[in-house]
């Protein structure tokens, strides 16, 4: 997200001396005001000379977090929005498919919430492989260390008769293991500053593989958000807030499948 100083020409109450209070609390840009506790920031303005100045300052970029929302939609537009938007992809399983109307659909988020060991990763998987022998490029962010490409050429074999002595078979499955790009992360920062990456190259389409990226797969965030939950404070709601919303901007602005 934009840093606070680039803001100042069009908001002039993000001014100097707002962005220098900011920066005694770590706040550069307008996703560190995400993640700071906004009500501790409202009682630190109110202790300075100038409060009720710097009070104004972060109800406008509240102002601006709220502007950048898709504007909300009624259950009647929802249904034509999802008439229209007709195109999905399989993960793989035509039972999963018909639960979730047909598949992964397009510009869209599809979350997976399950109990630890209830499948959750093989439907990644399984939808990754599914969609990059469709000559789809795909990003997996592994936050478990649990992608396999053993599971890929799995998935791969049931669906093209893949035996590992066959060369065009192994060809296939190379082919498909080229298109999943696979970024272990650790923790939540870095998923963010990967998400924020892939935005900046899609925007500006500096990569060339990132043009063709048709799925985003993040197995799982939860991993990443759930330490932080267990802390004092709101920091992790704010970062599970921030992340459902950079997720489905990637999703609605690029075209892009998010699972």
């Amino acid at each position: 997200m934009a840093p606070l100083n680039s803001l100042e020409k069009e908001y002039p109450l993000i001014d100097s001396n707002f962005q220098i209070f900011c920066a005694s609390h770590a706040i550069y840009s307008v996703e560190d005001f995400l993640l700071h506790d906004i009500d501790a920031l409202f009682t630190s303005a109110t202790n300075c000379s100038s409060s009720q100045k710097l009070n104004q300052g972060i109800h406008q970029l509240l102002s601006i977090i709220d502007a950048l929302h898709p504007p909300l939609l009624n259950g009647l537009q929802l249904v034509e929005d999802a008439r229209q938007n007709k195109h999905v992809f399989s993960t793989g399983c035509q039972g999963i498919d018909a639960l979730i109307g047909g598949g992964l659909r397009v510009g869209q988020l599809t979350e997976l919430v399950g109990p630890s060991s209830s499948g959750k990763t093989q439907v990644c998987l399984m939808s990754a492989s599914t969609v990059a022998k469709h000559n789809c490029s795909v990003i997996y962010l592994d936050t478990g260390n649990s992608f396999s490409p053993q599971r890929v050429a799995h998935f791969i074999g049931q669906s093209s008769d893949y035996v590992s002595g066959n060369q065009a078979d192994r060809r296939l499955l190379q082919n498909v293991l080229d298109r999943i790009i696979c970024y272990p992360v650790f923790d939540v920062y870095q998923m963010f500053d990967l998400l924020h990456q892939l935005k900046n190259n899609l925007r500006s389409k500096i990569g060339k593989s990132d043009r063709h990226v048709k799925l985003l797969i993040v197995d799982s965030i939860s991993s990443l958000i759930t330490p932080i939950l267990r802390g004092s404070g709101p920091q992790g709601h704010t970062l599970m807030i921030s992340a459902g919303f950079l997720l489905k901007q990637l999703a609605h602005e690029h075209n892009i499948t998010v699972l």
